[in-house]
């Protein structure tokens, strides 16, 4: 590998790939990363965990070589994998501290090619529909795809992952009927149009979203309450849950499960300020807790939640899906059983920076700007942050 902008080093070693990482991270190992990226980059954004222990030191720290002062607390008896933003540094770093008696690697294309990792787990519903979770671990985002006769729908889908659905489509044998968004999205790039472009699916918005400003919203077909999709023998029924957005959009499969986007998750609620900015998040607070109340938590509680986001705190399933029932995530979440000030107040409280960039990917999910597919995939890298409360 030819590092100019790096002083040479005698050290050749073997990178982890994310999704090594990610399987030992899975198995509870402790992991430790040493991550070389700007301060400012780690706090914004770093990879995290109940078993991951993380030393931040800027990559120009070592640049006039090594000093064992500025890894004090790395220890050479634990083997460390050395983090940046795209492999280069962090293969410099690791090659530093290897030459000095250090047990280490580094991620395979860095924080790029950790967002690159994509997971997934299926799921039978009691109906005998097929439901693919996926995962995006480094964003937290997920997505669907139902699975019922040689057909099927995605909810949900990130462009950057376009061939992925093409591809298990093909190996499942069906066809993609649908592809859905529960609402426009602040915080990735929506793989709608794309996959629509790729399969000949059907575009389906809800109309509270379209009416949003969607550009090319005549080639969809905008969904109401009351409104149904048939995949096989599958049915999707479409029930408005605003909030977050004023299109949000639940989509209850089979009377099972409750795709409920950003209105719900398992750990939290939606924050309300991604769509009128502070001067309406009050009113959406108020709009998103009926919403709670009247159209989501008078479901059974045995209904299947899974939410578009899942948090770095969340524990997944044991078989790594990120589900629970109605009834569980009521338990878990005091915030869903107090009045509606103070429901309110602690939305409002407790609300996150704004994703990365989310004015221009609003602009592109509304069709307004086409970025490339390089400038949609960094435009959505960082946490997502769309969620609030507790």
């Amino acid at each position: 590998m030819s590092k100019p902008m790096f002083p040479e080093t005698d050290a050749e070693i073997d990178p982890t790939t994310p999704a090594e990482l990610k399987t030992r991270l899975d198995a509870g190992e402790s992991v430790t990363l040493l991550d070389t990226r700007a301060e400012s980059e780690y706090e914004t954004w770093h990879i995290d965990g109940p078993t991951v222990r993380t030393v931040n030191v800027p990559y120009f720290e070592f640049l006039d070589g090594f000093e064992a002062d500025l890894v004090a607390d790395v220890s050479t008896d634990e083997p460390v994998v050395v983090v940046c933003a795209k492999g280069k540094s962090s293969e410099f770093v690791a090659e530093l501290l290897a030459d000095a008696g250090y047990d280490t690697s580094h991620l395979e294309d860095g924080m790029r090619g950790w967002a690159r990792l994509y997971e997934h787990t299926d799921l039978e519903l009691p109906s005998g529909s097929l439901v693919r979770q996926y995962r995006r671990p480094s964003s937290g985002c997920l997505a669907y795809m139902v699975v019922s006769d040689g057909e099927a729908a995605v909810v949900d889908p990130l462009r950057a992952f376009t061939d992925r659905y093409v591809a298990d489509a093909r190996d499942l044998g069906v066809n993609i009927e649908y592809v859905l968004d529960t609402h426009i999205h602040a915080d990735h790039v929506s793989g709608l149009r794309d996959l629509a472009d790729a399969t000949g699916a059907e575009m389906i918005l809800p109309a509270a979203a379209v009416a949003r400003g969607v550009v090319d919203g005549d080639e969809m077909r905008p969904v109401e309450g009351g409104d149904s999709l048939a995949v096989g023998t599958a049915t999707i029924a479409v029930r408005p849950t605003p909030g977050h957005t004023s299109g949000m959009t639940t989509y209850r499969v089979d009377d099972h499960l409750a795709l409920t986007g950003d209105t719900l998750f398992l750990d939290s609620v939606a924050r309300p300020d991604l769509e009128d900015g502070d001067d309406g998040a009050r009113a959406a607070a108020e709009q998103l807790y009926d919403t709670l109340h009247d159209r989501l938590l008078t479901l059974p509680n045995d209904t299947l939640i899974g939410p578009a986001h899942f948090g770095d705190a969340e524990t997944a399933r044991d078989d790594g899906a990120h589900l629970a029932t109605l009834g569980s995530v009521v338990d878990r979440l005091p915030l869903l059983s107090v009045d509606k000030e103070v429901f309110v107040d602690r939305v409002l409280a407790n609300m996150p920076p704004r994703p990365a960039n989310y004015e221009e990917i609003i602009a592109a999910n509304l069709g307004q700007t086409t970025p490339s597919a390089a400038d949609a995939f960094t435009m959505e890298l960082g946490p997502n942050n769309c969620a609030a409360g507790e």
